[in-house]
């Protein structure tokens, strides 16, 4: 698994992919949240948070993490080495779970750099400091899970196609309709249903209040779609 892994981080900075994303996701929060006049922006919001970025990150993740998924299985597919993959001496599941982190790890690298933008709203505060700690730690504890199950659905995506656009568009519709699909749903049926959709259990966690609920919904939705990926490979 652990050598898989490596292979994918390899891949991603051996080519432009790894630098791109991680380029584009800071640049586009950039912008937004400090650059661009309207509701995201941080300068304009008037308090010293991060909730136009919580808010925003979703969104931009939605697009972002199915172009790293994309090529995880389908270009294995297009170009015959999947066969070769899966006669290796590591089971389904290690060459399913070293494909996920290795798509995950570049996800968080493209993270750790909005650390920074703690440090300016803490240092923007007036008085200095004043940041609600709680309220941030949740929401990147939030974040880290929606990428999880954002990177699972991107990943059983790329089993669904050989064509890594199709995987992309497959995996844009799925990870949106897991946001926010199910609200739309909740309002023409029953409130209940909103509790299947990632949304309100994100924004649950984006308040700094630690559900178990929360996090098990999110554990739940990542395994689903990394067993999915492996129930498809043993298929090929």
């Amino acid at each position: 698994m652990f050598a898989i892994l490596k292979k994918e981080i390899n891949t991603f900075f051996a080519s432009p992919i790894g630098y791109l994303v991680i380029a584009i996701f800071l640049l586009l929060n950039g912008l937004f949240l400090w650059l661009f006049k309207g509701e995201f922006n941080i300068l304009d919001y008037g308090f010293a948070d991060l909730s136009s970025f919580f808010l925003l990150a979703p969104w931009i993740l939605i697009f972002l993490i199915p172009a790293v998924t994309m090529r995880s299985f389908s270009d294995e597919k297009k170009q015959g080495t999947l066969e070769l993959l899966l006669t290796k001496p590591i089971s389904h599941l290690q060459i399913v779970l070293g494909k996920y982190f290795g798509a995950f790890l570049l996800i968080i690298l493209a993270l750790v750099p909005t650390l920074l933008y703690v440090y300016t709203i803490n240092q923007l505060g007036d008085p200095v400091g004043n940041l609600d700690t709680g309220s941030t730690l949740g929401s990147y504890l939030g974040l880290l899970f929606l990428v999880a199950a954002y990177t699972a659905i991107g990943l059983f995506a790329s089993t669904l196609s050989d064509n890594q656009i199709v995987a992309f568009i497959i995996a844009v519709f799925l990870c949106f309709f897991f946001y926010v699909g199910f609200e739309g749903i909740a309002d023409f049926t029953v409130p209940a249903v909103e509790q299947m959709g990632m949304s309100i259990h994100y924004k649950s966690m984006s308040r700094g209040v630690l559900d178990t609920r929360d996090c098990i919904y999110f554990l739940s939705v990542t395994i689903l779609f990394i067993m999915l990926t492996q129930f498809n490979i043993k298929k090929q």
